[in-house]
Formats: structure tokens, sequence, C-alpha cells
């Protein structure tokens, strides 16, 4: 069963380039965080990373995921979104540029020139079990 986003969470999410913390599980079980860049799509929160990365590899064998999405600008407001993961490099490329266009104001490839030596862009589809916090 899935959970629902509160409506200041996705205005949050939308309207500002907020920074999120991504825990995922290590092989030997303990956790693995990546801050990043997050858009979303209805409930479902969308990350970039690229294929054979740390964050990729262990989504890959185990979809537990928490994204913590905490404003800078308000250090005691935040959200924790509980939930799988599901990845796809379909769509890959076009949601790193979107990203990057947000969070930079420029292309992916003029934001980071290195990126035309990256591995394949994967999309990481956050579908919430459980939202919790003060967002």
């Amino acid at each position: 069963m899935s959970a629902a986003l509160s409506d200041d969470l996705k205005k949050l999410i939308d309207d500002s380039p907020v920074f999120a913390t991504v825990a995922t599980v290590q092989p030997d079980g303990s956790p693995q965080l990546t801050v990043t860049w997050v858009k979303r799509d209805g409930d479902d929160l969308l990350i970039s990373t690229t294929v054979g990365r740390r964050k990729e590899q262990n989504l890959r064998r185990d979809p537990r995921v928490t994204v913590m999405i905490n404003p800078a600008n308000a250090p005691y407001t935040y959200a924790e979104v509980r939930g799988s993961a599901a990845l796809t490099t379909e769509g890959g490329q076009e949601l790193i540029n979107e990203l990057s266009r947000k969070y930079t104001g420029k292309a992916y490839a003029e934001f980071n020139p290195a990126a035309k030596d990256d591995a394949e862009r994967v999309v990481v589809r956050v579908t919430p079990r459980k939202v919790v916090g003060s967002l």
C-alpha cells in the first residue's frame, strides 16, 4: 500500500531546489547515504543516478529506501519518505537534464562537463509506503 505526500511537501519539491538525502542498505546491512536532487511524479519521488554507483547497486539488490527532505532554511522541518524503489534506464538522460536545469539553471553537460564520461543514467522511482515528519 502506498502513502501520499502532503500538499506542503509537494509544493516544496515542485517550487524549490530542495536537496534530499537518500538512504539505501549496503550488502552488510549498514546504511549508505547520498545527498541528491529530487523531483516528484504524483506521490512518487524521482532521483537520478548512474549504472554501477553504490546507490544503484544497493537498490537493485534491496529496493528498500528512505528519502529525507529537509529544507536548508527550516532545519527543524522535514519529511521522511520510506518506500521501495524501481529502477529503469528509460528516461534517465532526460531526468538528469531536467533536474540540472531546476538546481543549476544549466543543462547537465554544461553544469558537469565530465558527464560525457558518465555511465548510463538511471531513473530511481521511489513509491512511498510511509511518510513521517513535519512537512
